[in-house]
């Protein structure tokens, strides 16, 4: 399995927000997101491929509970079904953040699935080819019914502008599978300002529309680098 990088952190969003937990990047992806803020693991991914055992090993010497197993995109990788086995196996705590277009029967406690709207969609001055098979891959309602159907979930939906609020509506009657207590806006940007400015009027939307606001946390903290 490819990985960028395996770092002991908080966890910044969601609902374990604030929870110690290592952190295991895969590095490569399906997508090509616009805003991605890890283009190491995306558009010009880097990393070592190592082993299962290797990836378990560097994870038990951090001697912490929480496991998250994010990208990039991890489902890419039959390297996670055993990695997965073998971190339940020695009492780890799973989560698996995924952009739910891509099922594999992994044990995993908290699937953290953020589907991408058409904000995601690369600038028109981007390749080509990337913003083809960006746009074909990014919504895949079947995979994400199977993904809440098997496994404890969160859904997280990155928010820029209000449009993308009404796009998340039109989203969540498509699947009404969906249960809207677990689903959570999250606001675009790794600067804090950004994000600060964007909170102001999403809360209260969230508020007004019955859904959970998610800041992230781990910019707020550190910052947008690498390792945290």
């Amino acid at each position: 399995m490819r990985v960028s990088e395996i770092f002991c952190s908080r966890q910044g969003e969601g609902r374990l927000a604030g929870t110690p937990s290592v952190f295991v990047r895969a590095s490569g992806c399906n997508l090509r997101c616009r805003w991605c803020d890890t283009p190491y693991a995306s558009w010009s991914p880097d990393g070592v491929d190592l082993a299962v055992d290797e990836i378990v090993e560097h994870v038990h010497g951090h001697g912490v509970e929480h496991v998250v197993l994010t990208g990039g995109e991890p489902m890419l990788f039959a390297e996670l079904a055993p990695l997965t086995k073998s971190l339940r196996e020695s009492g780890h705590h799973i989560t698996i953040e995924t952009a739910g277009t891509i099922f594999l029967p992994v044990e995993c406690d908290l699937m953290s699935i953020s589907p991408k709207t058409a904000n995601s969609t690369p600038a028109a001055d981007a390749d080509p080819r990337w913003i083809r098979r960006h746009e074909r891959a990014r919504h895949a309602p079947d995979v994400i019914r199977r993904l809440i159907a098997d496994y404890d979930y969160q859904i997280k939906f990155v928010v820029a502008a209000i449009e993308d609020g009404e796009e998340v509506e039109r989203y969540l009657a498509e699947l009404p599978e969906i249960d809207r207590s677990r689903v959570m806006l999250m606001p675009e940007g790794t600067d804090r300002a950004i994000l600060a400015v964007r909170s102001t009027w999403l809360e209260p939307y969230c508020r007004e529309h019955g859904l959970a606001f998610c800041p992230r946390r781990q910019i707020e903290w550190y910052g947008p680098g690498r390792g945290t």
